[in-house]
């Protein structure tokens, strides 16, 4: 930045206005409890990473802020537009504005590459084929993949080209806000901090917002702006707040909560015997940030899937992937 910028006088000019907030939000699956009483305001622009250890309900949080799953309590607003006042057509309409980047990409398996990124823009405009092709182009080359990849079929690429090739799928109809769901997992340090890079590229297009749902803590200080912690809601006293940390990266480095920095750490500390001592007194299993039983599986573009009833084949609507799940 030039000097004479350093130097310029704060803007007075009002913050951005929220792209989302999340009210007073709890949910439950039967009698689990899952997420309690979470409020969280996201600007545009912003880069939030959400960080906690495995059954904490990260998922199941990504899933309420596209609409997949209704809360129990509290309320999701998208713009200002309250999402449990929306029928199905309307959330439909409303995820062309998302782009999602699911843990294991949820390519179509029986699709090209170049068809996987323009299935959105197929389903949902009416450009003509060449300026589809155009941008697929583009995409592929915005992620860093040869136009030769868009040739191939998802079980021939590497899990790093399949995770790019997600990422050009998630931006093509130009999202306001993108959803990442634990991105570099599975991904050698190389190719883990290529996503990273390619996060931070997302950041720079104009007005994106990005959630970044992450246990990997060099992408979450690489990444965020902004970090949040949640803890597992039954490891919580009654009525303590289930978002334990709320803060820049650097605070996060710098904060003396025992369970902060047990996480950051990665130590495992007293957790064996504290998870045998709940199997013994027959405590609830830790909750899965996969898709519960109650909640229906949902294909790359966010609508939800019905499983289909026994002993009938599933109607042949369109290609299915074999990941198919938030």
């Amino acid at each position: 930045m030039p000097a004479t910028l350093a130097a310029t006088a704060p803007s007075r000019e009002s913050p951005s206005p929220p792209v989302l907030e999340i009210d007073s939000l709890s949910m439950r699956f039967g009698r689990q409890e899952v997420l309690r009483d979470l409020s969280i305001t996201i600007p545009a622009g912003q880069t939030l990473a959400v960080l906690g250890e495995s059954g904490c309900g990260k998922t199941v949080l990504l899933k309420t802020m596209i609409g997949l799953v209704r809360p129990t309590q509290g309320e999701v607003r998208f713009e200002g537009v309250a999402l449990s006042r929306m029928g199905d057509r309307e959330l439909a309409h409303l995820r062309t504005r998302y782009g999602f980047v699911f843990q294991g990409a949820a390519l179509f398996d029986s699709l090209s590459i170049a068809d996987n990124i323009a299935f959105p823009l197929r389903e949902h405009t009416r450009l003509a084929e060449g300026e589809i092709v155009g941008i697929v182009e583009s995409l592929l080359a915005e992620v860093g993949l040869p136009r030769s990849a868009g040739e191939k079929k998802p079980v021939q690429l590497s899990g790093g080209m399949r995770k790019r090739a997600g990422l050009a799928r998630a931006l093509a109809l130009d999202p306001h806000l993108v959803l990442y769901d634990e991105p570099t997992t599975g991904l050698d340090p190389i190719m883990s901090d290529v996503i990273n890079e390619l996060i931070v590229r997302v950041r720079s297009r104009s007005g994106v917002t990005s959630v970044v749902v992450t246990h990997d803590m060099v992408s979450a200080r690489k990444v965020a702006d902004r970090i949040i912690m949640l803890y597992p809601v039954s490891r919580l006293a009654n009525g303590e707040r289930q978002i334990i940390f709320d803060g820049t990266p650097g605070e996060l480095d710098r904060s003396d909560d025992p369970r902060i920095r047990q996480f950051i750490e990665g130590r495992a500390g007293s957790r064996i015997t504290e998870l045998q001592d709940e199997q013994s007194r027959g405590a609830p299993r830790e909750t899965s940030d996969e898709a519960s039983p109650e909640t229906p599986a949902a294909g790359p573009q966010g609508r939800p899937e019905r499983p289909s009833k026994p002993g009938r084949n599933p109607p042949p609507k369109r290609p299915r992937s074999s990941e198919d799940s938030v």
